[in-house]
């Protein structure tokens, strides 16, 4: 498991591997498909004993940068077949408006995707990953997604998780094959809540395959790469790098076990007028549970999750940094 405490900079990303061609991978738009795919690419591998062999999933909604070439990276090197998703999924978009203004650039995925190691690119219509529709019976994200996020964008999570279990389904290396193999799902740290949420249902649904988070990749003033930064203007996207520095100013205090003062940071991003805070808290890194009784009174210690949004100009963002690991 990576640790998520570290951060990858980015500066003038070039996704690609450098000095490696890029080898295009597999496209596949239907299940059977996949299923084909992935039996197929495994039973390649040669064997290594009694070694299994490892197969990555690596959830998208597409429009990929550096970020998500990061974690697929991080996947290719763990695992012998890489298999990416790029799928848009309604179900987790609470504005129509949001869900009709997501980038689609599926060629320019692919051409990223080759660069960075991918063997196998499902891309689905909605028909195929909802053939009958919004799904009669659900999954609920429960208390875990009705804050922050959650509250937020009510709906978001139950729509994450509907995709996101299909998905771990659909990967999943096939009986039938008689190999063993070890299967691992990779999420980027920067939707924290969202790893949180996913490694809860795996756990409570029994799910045989093993959670992987990412560290966030930034650009080089600290801003987190995101597919939402293209549509902040200049002066936003400067504004929005006071969301970082508060955050680091609380980090900085953990490391030397100080007491936290979230006010501080709070009014810290107070001071840039084009940034409304939503929020910005202290929690458990694995229940999301407050921590702020261990953030005034007492030197900080322990480990935390520290999370923040907001909301600048048309655009949420979201961050977070993991405090004492």
């Amino acid at each position: 498991m990576m640790n998520s405490a570290q951060t990858t900079w980015a500066d003038t990303p070039e996704p690609g591997l450098p000095g490696t061609p890029a080898t295009e991978p597999l496209l596949v738009r239907t299940v059977a498909g996949l299923k084909a795919a992935v039996a197929a690419a495994l039973t390649a591998v040669p064997g290594r004993g009694n070694a299994p062999r490892t197969l990555a999933l690596v959830p998208t909604m597409g429009a990929l940068h550096e970020g998500h070439a990061t974690l697929i990276r991080h996947a290719r090197e763990e695992s012998d077949v890489v298999v990416v998703t790029i799928f848009v999924n309604e179900l987790q978009f609470n504005d129509a408006q949001d869900y009709a203004r997501y980038p689609r650039t599926l060629d320019a995925d692919l051409r990223l995707l080759g660069g960075v190691g991918a063997d196998i690119v499902f891309a689905p219509e909605a028909s195929e990953v909802y053939p009958d529709g919004v799904p009669l019976v659900a999954l609920r994200s429960g208390p875990l997604g009705e804050a922050f996020e959650g509250a937020a964008r009510p709906g978001h999570f139950d729509g994450m998780l509907a995709v996101v279990a299909k998905l771990l389904h659909y990967g999943q290396p096939p009986l039938s094959l008689g190999l063993p193999v070890e299967y691992r799902a990779y999420f980027g740290q920067k939707d924290a809540q969202q790893v949180v949420l996913i490694r809860r249902m795996v756990k409570d649904l029994a799910y045989e395959v093993d959670i992987r988070s990412v560290p966030i990749v930034r650009n080089a003033q600290g801003l987190a790469l995101s597919s939402r930064n293209a549509f902040l203007t200049g002066p936003e996207a400067k504004a929005a790098l006071v969301l970082y520095e508060a955050l680091s100013l609380i980090r900085r205090r953990a490391e030397k076990h100080e007491q936290l003062y979230l006010e501080d940071a709070v009014a810290l991003v107070g001071l840039q007028p084009l940034v409304r805070l939503d929020y910005f808290e202290l929690v458990d890194p694995d229940t999301l549970a407050p921590l702020a009784f261990n953030c005034q009174d007492t030197p900080f210690t322990g480990e935390g999750l520290l999370l923040l949004a907001a909301q600048v100009g048309a655009v949420r963002l979201i961050d977070n940094v993991p405090l004492g690991t």
